[in-house]
C-alpha cells in the first residue's frame, strides 16, 4: 500500500521565491472525507491519484501516470472548481519542501509541505515556515476547491 506522511505549514516572507515555479492544475472526481480522487496536470504530464482518509499526518496514497488527453477530459468531469497553483521545490537542511502558491479564489495563500518517513521525524524548520495547518482540513487541496480561502471569515493573512 502507498502511504503518504505529510506535514503542512503556512509560509511567511519571500526567501523561498528564488526557486523556479511550475504550474499545476488539478480537479477532484471525488472529494469525500474518507477518500479523494484527483486528476492533476503538470506541464505535459498527468496523474490520477487516490488518497484515503487522514489519520494524523498519514494517509493511503496511490498515484498513476495517465495520458494527458485523458486528464484534460477528466478535468471537465471534476466536482467543483479546479485548483490552480504554482509549485516551488526548496531543499533546506537536507529536507525537500514543496511550496504551493495558489491562484484564483485561493490567491495569496502559500502553503509548504514536507513528506516524512514517520510522523515524529525531526526536521529543521526553514526561516520562512509559519503556522502548522496539517490538521486543519480547510487546507486540503480538495477542500480549497469547494471552499476557497477567499470565502473564509477567518482568512489567514495572505
Amino acid at each position: 500500500m502507498g502511504i503518504e506522511i505529510e506535514r503542512k505549514f503556512l509560509v511567511v516572507g519571500d526567501a523561498w521565491r528564488q526557486a523556479p515555479a511550475t504550474a499545476f492544475v488539478q480537479g477532484y472526481l471525488n472529494r469525500d472525507k474518507l477518500r479523494t480522487v484527483r486528476v492533476r496536470i503538470v506541464e505535459d504530464a498527468a496523474w490520477l491519484t487516490v488518497k484515503g482518509a487522514s489519520a494524523g499526518a498519514t494517509r493511503a496514497e496511490f498515484e498513476y501516470a495517465i495520458p494527458l488527453a485523458d486528464a484534460r477530459e477528466l478535468l471537465a468531469l471534476c466536482d467543483g472548481p479546479l485548483v490552480r497553483k504554482r509549485r516551488r521545490v526548496v531543499v533546506h537542511a537536507g529536507a525537500t519542501w514543496e511550496i504551493d502558491e495558489f491562484e484564483g479564489d485561493n490567491a495569496g495563500l502559500v502553503v509548504a509541505e514536507i513528506e516524512l518517513g514517520s510522523e515524529d521525524e525531526a526536521f529543521e524548520p526553514p526561516p520562512w515556515l509559519g503556522a502548522e495547518v496539517t490538521h486543519d482540513p480547510r487546507y486540503f487541496n480538495s477542500n480549497l476547491a469547494a471552499s476557497p480561502c477567499s470565502t473564509w471569515s477567518d482568512r489567514p493573512n495572505v
